[in-house]
């Protein structure tokens, strides 16, 4: 049992989750310890095959862990069934019932806890005008694109007004721009009813525009969690940041008085690192400037590439390569010599691994 605090009780704790499946030598989760704020937002996020998928199942008693607790804002649900848990998931596939209206299948989660069939259904129709289907209320899943169905589905998970709602990648078989009104929809929604929510995602940019925290799976176990913007400024190590898009690592070590020794010189760090001794200086492409001044560095620029309506370019420096994301405009040409901008405010050091 978690020990007594006076700090509010997490809306969802999962602590030191562990799962085998039948057949495999490696857990899928190794040890998890995860916590989602009462009534905010988190996304897992992480590479396939990382867990995330079998978190939620954990989450929502669908699975029982081999090892572990599952705790709903402060009581132990580890074994509690799914039907008794108060959670609600909505997954990649609408799972409607396909005889019943759009109503009706909202309706359905009121009913199965004993409301009467007319405040059922009143509350159904109130939860499809929340997510704005109630003109399409007497449809039935057949009539509904993907997109509506989906609706359906979240209208659904919220009318059985669970503890916790548990997302398994709702919106990846949604076209992008009906992904965008989805996720705008979601985070108004659940901005509304303050429900504790968690939201699997293999979409770094949905991740970030909607989460109140981010949590970054691999192999089973937390590698950070954090709020998006720390997620992507802050990374906890070159795992994290590689994986989000940061594959500028310079060696080198952090002196006792907090400055980056490397190849190109000592170079400042902002005042929040806090890591002593070796490590590598990350910064993000599109921080990175060209520049003149004393306050660059000398690159000759390897390769350069376009992406959507920016340059990716790749430049050589003394310390390694730094990769670059520059605005519309004329870039320099593979070979030529440039001096980067690398600001202070930008720079992070994270631990050497291994």
């Amino acid at each position: 049992m978690p020990p007594l605090s006076s700090t509010p009780a997490p809306g969802l704790r999962l602590e030191r989750i562990t799962v085998t499946y039948p057949g495999h030598r490696e857990p899928v989760l190794d040890g998890l310890d995860l916590d989602v704020d009462d009534g905010r937002l988190l996304t897992l996020l992480g590479p396939s095959g990382c867990g995330k998928t079998t978190t939620v199942q954990v989450a929502s008693g669908l699975l029982t862990p081999g090892r572990g607790a599952v705790y709903l804002r402060g009581t132990e649900v580890t074994r509690v069934p799914p039907e008794h848990r108060g959670a609600a998931v909505v997954f990649q596939q609408p799972m409607l019932l396909p005889h019943r209206t759009a109503l009706d299948n909202v309706a359905f989660p009121a009913r199965m806890r004993g409301r009467s069939n007319r405040d059922a259904r009143t509350s159904a129709l109130a939860h499809l005008e929340r997510v704005g289907l109630d003109a399409l209320a007497d449809r039935y899943p057949r009539q509904l694109s993907g997109g509506q169905a989906q609706r359906v589905a979240l209208a659904r998970a919220l009318a059985a007004e669970p503890a916790v709602l548990l997302l398994d990648e709702p919106f990846s078989a949604l076209d992008p721009s009906l992904r965008h009104t989805m996720r705008d929809l979601l985070t108004t929604v659940q901005r509304e009813l303050a429900v504790t929510t968690v939201l699997v995602t293999h979409d770094q940019t949905e991740a970030a525009a909607v989460a109140d925290t981010v949590a970054l799976l691999d192999r089973g176990s937390l590698l950070q969690q954090a709020q998006p913007a720390d997620l992507y400024a802050r990374p906890a190590s070159l795992a994290v940041a590689r994986f989000l898009g940061c594959p500028t690592a310079l060696p080198g070590h952090v002196t006792p008085q907090g400055r980056f020794a490397c190849p190109l010189g000592e170079l400042d760090l902002p005042d929040a690192v806090a890591h002593r001794g070796p490590g590598h200086l990350v910064i993000r492409p599109e921080a990175v400037q060209l520049g003149t001044g004393p306050d660059t560095v000398a690159a000759v620029v390897h390769s350069v590439r376009p992406e959507g309506a920016f340059t990716a370019l790749v430049a050589d420096t003394a310390a390694g390569p730094v990769h670059v994301l520059l605005p519309p405009g004329t870039p320099p040409a593979p070979s030529e010599h440039v001096r980067l901008h690398l600001p202070v405010a930008h720079r992070w050091v994270v631990p050497r691994a291994g």
